[in-house]
């Protein structure tokens, strides 16, 4: 507990530090010296505390509905500006499909309806934004390790990749969790928000919940699941668009 204390703490002091540009969007907080040389010393000391010291399902913190006190702040993009995502959206996502690849033994193509009768689970838990903001909301969707056994994952498969719509510059998101993380209880496909359907500000219609790392490894918009040996070959090679730009890969809470 002390640990994740400490972290949180500096967390929202390299965002102090940064000042009001630091807290305009992640992009700034990857330039300001003090946010980055705190990643830097973090990532291998919070990594080895949460995998050594707390066991691989250890929860999250879980709270209570009187605790949503204001409605769940966007992180990242609102609105993504891929045409297809568009259309999709247009249609209450009726035509999009998840992809499931890459080391497994059954590739999946699966709708929200298909989703949605997977057995589900809701979780009240806090978000915790790189930017040093934090925010309880009530998640619904289905376990990401019930998707993972569907498609039945090969020997091999160790990092499962988020694809995404959204697009950051001229790249599409994208993140990556190992498969200790994408099997942990809280870790889901959330298809719903405090008991409504997922707002597309918020990632519709689906996002990811890692609810033991930060905000940022939590892909929005996702289109497709790949699983993978390694990320070293992918895009930057450091997991994640925001690592390629520096940020940890473990970003552990």
């Amino acid at each position: 507990m002390t640990i994740t204390l400490t972290r949180r703490g500096l967390i929202r002091a390299a965002a102090i530090g940064g000042g009001a540009a630091l807290l305009s969007g992640c992009d700034r907080i990857v330039q300001n010296p003090m946010a980055r040389a705190f990643f830097e010393r973090a990532e291998d000391l919070t990594m080895a505390a949460q995998r050594s010291l707390l066991d691989r399902e250890a929860l999250a913190r879980e709270y209570s509905e009187s605790e949503i006190i204001q409605p769940q702040r966007p992180n990242g993009s609102i609105s993504p500006r891929d045409p297809d995502y568009r259309t999709m959206a247009a249609n209450g996502f009726a035509d999009w499909r998840l992809s499931v690849t890459g080391l497994v033994e059954r590739p999946q193509s699966l709708s929200l309806d298909e989703l949605r009768t997977m057995p589900a689970r809701t979780q009240i838990t806090r978000h915790d934004c790189v930017e040093g903001w934090s925010c309880i909301a009530k998640w619904t969707g289905v376990p990401l390790a019930a998707v993972l056994d569907e498609a039945g994952v090969k020997a091999g498969g160790s990092y499962v990749i988020f694809r995404c719509a959204d697009t950051l510059g001229r790249e599409k998101y994208y993140e990556s969790i190992d498969m200790i993380d994408a099997r942990h209880p809280q870790t889901i496909l959330a298809y719903g928000l405090n008991d409504e359907t997922l707002p597309i500000s918020n990632g519709a219609p689906l996002r990811v919940r890692v609810e033991r790392q930060l905000g940022y490894k939590m892909a929005k918009y996702v289109m497709g699941i790949e699983v993978v040996g390694s990320f070293a070959p992918i895009r930057g090679g450091k997991g994640g668009y925001w690592e390629d730009r520096g940020y940890e890969w473990y970003a552990g809470i």
